[in-house]
């Protein structure tokens, strides 16, 4: 399966997103992640520490993307209209992350927009969110939905457990802290929900 995890907008947790989904779908078989931002986020993170699948830049991955059952690629932020286009058509499915705040939605909303007319399996998924009694991330929910747009069931909380994460170079089920089974959780449900 290939996964490709795309934004218009920087800040919504695409890369943390690539690789905690790449880490989910190498527990089911061996996964590559692509890291095709311009930040190398991924790869930062992978010289860190130690995560449990392989982590490639575009160029290598050319060579080792036949050894691997399922490819998640962090794409380049706010790809071109072709490159978004070729990227949709390329991936069995599109995760498409946003924070909860006006801007952001905008941008999810614009690259929805230009996804038109592809087919595409997507999936907006709403990360970062705010803990209770911000209702931000409902609220968010509520519009995507009511504009009939697809939605993961299951939201990203803003937890620093992830920033902890990105520190220690592991995924966030690496962390020792209270609140990385908390945050896995949520990337296990993501990931399900793709498989399913």
């Amino acid at each position: 399966m290939i996964v490709a995890v795309g934004s218009f907008k920087g800040g919504v947790g695409k890369s943390t997103t690539a690789l905690h989904l790449a880490t989910y779908l190498q527990a089911k078989a061996d996964t590559l992640l692509v890291d095709g931002d311009l930040n190398r986020s991924a790869l930062d993170w992978s010289n860190r520490g130690s995560l449990p699948f392989k982590v490639a830049d575009e160029e290598d991955a050319v060579s080792l993307a036949k050894l691997y059952e399922h490819i998640v690629i962090d794409t380049p932020a706010r790809p071109k209209t072709n490159e978004l286009k070729k990227l949709a058509r390329g991936c069995d499915f599109l995760v498409i992350p946003t924070t909860p705040d006006a801007i952001a939605l905008a941008a999810t909303l614009k690259m929805v927009g230009e996804l038109q007319g592809i087919r595409v399996n997507y999936r907006i998924l709403l990360t970062v969110v705010p803990p209770y009694p911000n209702k931000s991330g409902e609220e968010a929910r509520e519009a995507l939905e009511g504009a009939g747009l697809p939605v993961f069931k299951t939201a990203i909380r803003r937890l620093t457990v992830f920033q902890d994460a990105a520190l220690e170079g592991v995924p966030v089920n690496g962390v020792k802290d209270a609140y990385a089974q908390i945050a896995w959780r949520g990337y296990v449900e993501v990931g399900k929900e793709i498989l399913s």
